[in-house]
C-alpha cells in the first residue's frame, strides 16, 4: 500500500552528458577493482540532482537493530554486496559517519521477527538480513547479504533508512539520531528472473509480482531506487554487486 504522506526527497542518479555540470562537493572516482566489482562507487561528479518521492517504511521495521557490516547470519541465498554512497542533497559533498540501515526479507519472502508472514516455517531470530553500517569520510556504506526473495503483491525489494548522530549502544545497536531518508532499493527484472531459478528462491511457493507490477516501485530507474548490478561470476549463484548514490536532506 502506497503511503499517501510521502514525502519528496533528492537523489542522485547516473547523467550521462550533463553530469559535469555538477562537480560541488565531488571527489575522485575511485578505480574500480577487477577482482572486486563492488569496489567500483558512484560518485557525485558523475550525478544529476533529482527530486524523487521518499518510499513508505511498510509493517516490518524494527528499531535497535544490530550494527554490522554483513547482515546475511546463516541465510541461504544468493551473495549481494551493497555499496551506498550518501550525499548531501544540495552541496554533493559525502556526508560521513551516517548510518545506512537496512532491511529485507530471505529467499522465502520471510521477514525476522515475523516469520510466518509469507506462509513459510523457518526459525525466526528477530535479526537476520537486518542492520547497518556507518559511512565512512567519502559516504560510502558497504553492506553484505543475500539477494531478497519476493511475499505476496510486492515485487523484489530492500527497505532502506539513512541516520545520522546515532548512539552505539554496549549490546552492537544504535538509538537516537535524526532519521534523514526512507527509502527502497528495487532489481533489474532480467537479473530476478535468473536468481528466481537458483533453488532456494525457487522454493518459495507465493507467486512472484514484477517490478513493472509493484504498487510502490515507479518505474524513475535509480531516483526510485533501482540499483546498479553487476555479476560477481559467471552465473547467479555467484552473486551480484549492486550500488546507489543517495541524496538526503541535512537541514
Amino acid at each position: 500500500m502506497t503511503d499517501t504522506s510521502i514525502r519528496r526527497r533528492t537523489v542522485l542518479i547516473a547523467g550521462g552528458a550533463t553530469a559535469a555540470t555538477l562537480t560541488v562537493g565531488a571527489t575522485a572516482p575511485e578505480a574500480p577493482s577487477a577482482a572486486d566489482p563492488a569496489s567500483a562507487v558512484p560518485v557525485a561528479a558523475a550525478a544529476v540532482c533529482t527530486l524523487t518521492k521518499e518510499m513508505t517504511e511498510g509493517p516490518y521495521y524494527l528499531d535497535g537493530q544490530l550494527v554490522r557490516a554483513d547482515v546475511s547470519e546463516d541465510k541461504t541465498g544468493v551473495p549481494l554486496k551493497l555499496t551506498l554512497t550518501v550525499v548531501d542533497d544540495d552541496t554533493c559533498a559525502p556526508l560521513g559517519n551516517a548510518l545506512v540501515e537496512i532491511w529485507h526479507c530471505d529467499a522465502l519472502g520471510e521477514y525476522s521477527g515475523f516469520v510466518g508472514g509469507n506462509g513459510h516455517d523457518e526459525p525466526d531470530n528477530g535479526t537476520f538480513l537486518r542492520g547497518g553500517v556507518l559511512t565512512g569520510s567519502d559516504g560510502v556504506a558497504r553492506i553484505t547479504s543475500v539477494y531478497p526473495g519476493w511475499y505476496r503483491g510486492r515485487c523484489i525489494h530492500i527497505h532502506v533508512k539513512v541516520h545520522t548522530d546515532v548512539t552505539l549502544t554496549s549490546d552492537g545497536s544504535f538509538e537516537g539520531g535524526q532519521e534523514l531518508h526512507t527509502g527502497q532499493l528495487f532489481f533489474d527484472e532480467g537479473i530476478t528472473e535468473d536468481v528466481a531459478e537458483v533453488a532456494a528462491y525457487a522454493a518459495n511457493t507465493v507467486p512472484r509480482t514484477t517490478l513493472a507490477q509493484d504498487s510502490i516501485y515507479d518505474e524513475g530507474g535509480a531516483a526510485s531506487g533501482l540499483l546498479t548490478l553487476t555479476a560477481l561470476g559467471s552465473s547467479a549463484t555467484s552473486g551480484y554487486a549492486g550500488t546507489l548514490t543517495l541524496g538526503v536532506e541535512t537541514g
